[in-house]
């Protein structure tokens, strides 16, 4: 049985898959559950999904709609093959809006027809509201418009879909102060919900099983997550360049300058695990003792909010970072931060010959439970309305 009256219930069209390491709209969602219902509703998957990304393969495989608690559920929507066409792509939302519709019914039955509580949007490409709704929220969680090159889209479309998101929208929220500030410029008036992180997922990283196949002398810097264009390959370079080890775990992605990674992975005093499970994470965490957030200075970046600079604070671990808004917003001298490599280097061997010591990891630790998605998620009900009267279809 699923909780609540459809009167209750948040559907969350998501930016970003449910599946691998929980990124934003994941979080978010998982954590919001703990306010009202939720459907998410998993990004549009065609039969040609599995071909260019096998990872996917098995999205249609399962269950369309599974309920995953009594207060979660996961909706995957299948659309046409070749959705990204013009010719094809109007046919799109009218197929994710009925696909919700049925979800809908589903879980409430066919008899209810209590507005929903809320809408969630935090995908280009809205699909509009399915469903008679109290309250839409468009939630930026990228400035994609920014980084339009780096994710191989138009800027005129991201554009074009901004805006029609923002005229939907009877509230915004973003992740970032340079978005919040990007849409003031505009005259539109966003709330900052910041990115946050699972506490409870770290707790006990430092009792974790020690992984196999590193073997870096202590104390260890490291890098956890994806090795994209929005890394500085330049700042780990560096970091090898003081001798000091460097554990890196995460996927490479393709083409992503191979042979100056290469050249850094082959160097004794570096480690490249390769892509892990994000279940083993904590055992990869008690390995290092200074986590890293070495991301390029873009427009993109700077709007961004990495979510791993304060997963290694619930680690107990210490952090360098290049100086992000975000990093600045949060105000804390708890993370290093340093914009060259040379300054980044030395700022990483400054942290590493500090001893992490109980008392210093609890402080690290207390200050991330104070940024954790159930806090933020607190935020974002309260921003969602309940109670509203208006409808809107």
């Amino acid at each position: 049985m699923f909780d609540g009256h459809r009167g209750d219930l948040i559907v969350y069209f998501s930016g970003s898959r449910w599946d691998g390491p929980p990124g934003h709209d994941r979080n978010m969602a998982e954590a919001l559950s703990r306010f009202a219902p939720v459907l998410f509703v998993e990004p549009i998957v065609s039969a040609l999904t599995g071909f260019n990304r096998p990872e996917l393969a098995g999205l249609l495989d399962r269950p369309r709609l599974q309920v995953l608690s009594p207060r979660l559920a996961h909706l995957v929507t299948p659309v046409v093959p070749g959705f990204s066409r013009p010719a094809v792509h109007r046919l799109v939302p009218p197929m994710v809006r009925r696909a919700t519709r049925r979800a809908v019914r589903k879980l409430y039955g066919p008899a209810s027809r209590e507005p929903l509580a809320a809408v969630v949007c935090s995908r280009f490409g809205d699909p509009g509201t399915p469903l008679p709704v109290r309250r839409r929220v468009f939630y930026v969680t990228d400035d994609l418009v920014a980084g339009a090159g780096m994710v191989g889209l138009s800027r005129d479309w991201l554009l074009r879909e901004e805006a029609a998101s923002l005229r939907r929208a009877d509230a915004v929220a973003v992740v970032s102060e340079a978005i919040r500030e990007r849409y003031a410029r505009n005259g539109v008036h966003a709330q900052l919900v910041a990115n946050g992180c699972r506490p409870d997922a770290y707790a006990r990283v430092d009792d974790a099983p020690i992984p196999s196949g590193v073997s870096l002398p202590g104390p260890v810097a490291g890098l956890l997550g994806h090795v994209n264009d929005r890394i500085d390959l330049a700042l780990l370079e560096a970091v090898a360049d003081t001798g000091s080890s460097l554990l890196i775990v995460g996927p490479v992605a393709p083409g992503y300058d191979t042979t100056r990674f290469d050249a850094l992975t082959a160097r004794p005093n570096v480690c490249w695990t390769g892509p892990k499970p994000y279940e083993e994470m904590p055992s990869y965490l008690r390995l290092i003792d200074v986590g890293l957030t070495p991301y390029a200075d873009t427009a993109f970046n700077r709007a961004s909010f990495p979510l791993k600079t304060l997963e290694y604070l619930a680690a107990g671990r210490g952090v360098v970072a290049t100086p992000l808004p975000a990093v600045t917003w949060l105000g804390t001298d708890l993370v290093s931060t340093a914009p060259t490599p040379e300054a980044f280097a030395a700022r990483v061997r400054e942290a590493l010959a500090v001893p992490r010591t109980a008392e210093l990891a609890a402080r690290r630790r207390a200050f991330a439970r104070e940024h954790s998605w159930d806090r933020r998620a607190g935020q974002f009900a309260g921003l969602l309305g309940v109670g509203a009267a208006e409808v809107r279809r």
